[in-house]
């Protein structure tokens, strides 16, 4: 198994439960880790998952698409992910947030998910 990271994606999305996020927006940071069965595979991009696409797929649901919670909208990135590349086991999503609204000086915000294709666990 190898491991194919995207990683400090930014976006400009409108996602938070407060109306004011919807409507002015901010920026997003994704990151995507995906396990994946190319090991001895050859220098086919066809035995691998093309992570332009991966990144067009991300790019498109959290700038077109509106989740109030991060939580979500990672778990949507993450199922999506799977569904759509065949030769992804594992996948990883964390959405960080890093102008969340809270009132004191932190450095970052983020939600997790991980998905498994077939049992929830490896």
């Amino acid at each position: 198994m190898g491991r194919i990271v995207l990683k400090g994606l930014e976006f400009y999305g409108r996602h938070g439960a407060r109306p004011e996020e919807g409507r002015l927006g901010a920026r997003f940071v994704v990151d995507v880790e995906m396990e994946v069965d190319f090991e001895g595979q050859g220098d086919d991009l066809a035995a691998t998952v093309d992570y332009g696409e991966v990144y067009r797929q991300v790019a498109q649901v959290v700038e077109h698409r509106r989740f109030y919670l991060i939580e979500a909208l990672a778990e949507h990135l993450a199922r999506g992910l799977l569904d759509a590349f065949d030769k992804v086991r594992h996948v990883r999503v964390r959405v960080h947030k890093p102008h969340a609204p809270i009132p004191g000086v932190f450095r970052d915000v983020y939600a997790e998910v991980e998905k498994w294709r077939g049992p929830s666990s490896p």
